[in-house]
């Protein structure tokens, strides 16, 4: 490859870069998820199986919407639509499926969708809601 074909191949790459740097998707920690849904300033979605559900309970405040269901999406859709102008607060257990929903549905087009980091149980960069000591509910 030339030096022109370096050249411009590093600039695409740079663009990119800092295009994904100011498209970052957002994102709230459990505790501020809690209280933004207490509030009423968010709509807060356990995507979670119904077996999940049973094993730690269901975040105080959070809808049931089960993202293996063959209508998530359309149920999803709903639910923006009854809640007009609020974010969409998805929880799972750990954190990985929303963050992978979140970018997922981004790419078809879905705004004001918040991931909660660190689910229900937490990950090896942030607090769970049961590990924060967040209230539950059993289903």
């Amino acid at each position: 490859m030339n030096r022109r074909a370096l050249l411009l191949l590093a600039a695409l790459f740079s663009l990119s870069v800092r295009a994904e740097a100011q498209t970052a998707l957002p994102s709230l920690s459990v505790s501020e998820a809690h209280e933004a849904a207490k509030a009423g300033k968010l709509v807060l979605v356990d995507i979670r199986t119904p077996d999940e559900w049973a094993d730690t309970g269901v975040p105080e405040g959070a809808i049931k919407l089960d993202m293996t269901g063959s209508a998530f999406e359309v149920r999803l859709a709903a639910l923006k639509l009854d809640h007009p102008g609020k974010p969409i607060a998805l929880i799972c257990r750990t954190g990985n499926r929303t963050s992978t929903l979140q970018k997922t549905l981004a790419g078809r087009g879905w705004t004001n969708l918040v991931d909660v980091r660190g689910g229900l149980l937490g990950n090896p960069r942030d607090k769970g809601w049961l590990a924060e000591g967040l209230p539950v509910t059993v289903p």
